[in-house]
């Protein structure tokens, strides 16, 4: 199956776009964009031309995605959350060879109304709540609140806040997958299952 794209939305020329994915209305995706397959883009969603997203991401409605933005698998934008890629920007001074890329590494994500602040690496399913401002780099499967963003707790593959200091040695198990979690001064992982093929989180 081809994407899918509502008859308000414009897609340019060139832009490559996986199988499944839905552009909802009056999106606009630029030529350069790269998105992979079952993607779902909301509606009034803009998309840039050095932007490259992965699969499964879902991107709720007026969400800009700008240029040096990449999103990889499974990553959530929630509603009017907000990415940039100047830090300083002026109308009257042209600043676009310095943007600062931003990298939402895979299964984050990002709740309404927050605001990312280019040049940071968001780890992997790392949770931003609504209105929080972050403002630098985020460690996986952290849970980022407030203006400006601080880690309040650690959240597992599945979206449930653990049962861990933020800091510190400790041991949980996420109470909507069963997962178990390790903490340590490398920060947080999964303890994968001996039976299990995929690789440590």
């Amino acid at each position: 199956m081809a994407f899918w794209t509502h008859a308000s939305a414009v897609v340019d020329d060139g832009a490559q776009i996986g199988e499944n994915t839905k552009v909802w209305h009056f999106s606009h995706v630029c030529a350069g964009a790269r998105i992979g397959a079952d993607c779902s883009l909301g509606q009034g969603v803009f998309v840039g031309n050095d932007v490259s997203i992965g699969r499964n991401v879902k991107i709720q409605n007026n969400v800009s995605v700008y240029d040096a933005v990449t999103l990889e698998d499974d990553v959530f934008c929630g509603p009017s959350m907000v990415f940039t890629n100047v830090y300083n920007p002026r109308s009257a001074v042209p600043r676009k060879n310095e943007y600062r890329r931003t990298l939402v590494r895979r299964g984050a994500t990002l709740g309404a109304n927050c605001t990312i602040v280019c040049g940071a690496t968001l780890g992997e399913y790392c949770f931003v709540g609504a209105g929080a401002v972050v403002k630098g780099d985020v460690p996986a499967h952290a849970l980022m609140v407030g203006v400006p963003a601080r880690q309040i707790g650690w959240m597992s593959r599945h979206g449930e806040k653990l049962d861990l200091p933020v800091s510190g040695h400790g041991r949980a198990i996420c109470p909507g997958s069963g997962e178990v979690y390790e903490l340590d001064d490398k920060g947080l992982h999964w303890v994968v299952p001996a039976s299990s093929t995929e690789p440590r989180a």
